[in-house]
């Protein structure tokens, strides 16, 4: 059985459960491209551009 090799800080374990009651969404920005909410450093869903280019589309997967 796992045992803990020291105590949790107050400050430490208050900072653990302080995610647990986070009522924001994930963060949203603007495409500069086609306007379209996209999380921040990741491909636009709508268009497929990501830092003023064209990104490649995924491969699909073998079935």
């Amino acid at each position: 059985m796992g045992v803990p090799k020291g105590k949790t800080s107050k400050a430490n374990r208050r900072m653990n459960r302080a995610m647990r009651y986070t009522l924001e969404g994930p963060a949203l920005s603007e495409c500069p491209q086609c306007h379209a909410l996209r999380q921040p450093h990741h491909a636009c869903p709508e268009c497929g551009s990501y830092n003023g280019r064209t990104a490649p589309e995924k491969k699909a997967a073998k079935a």
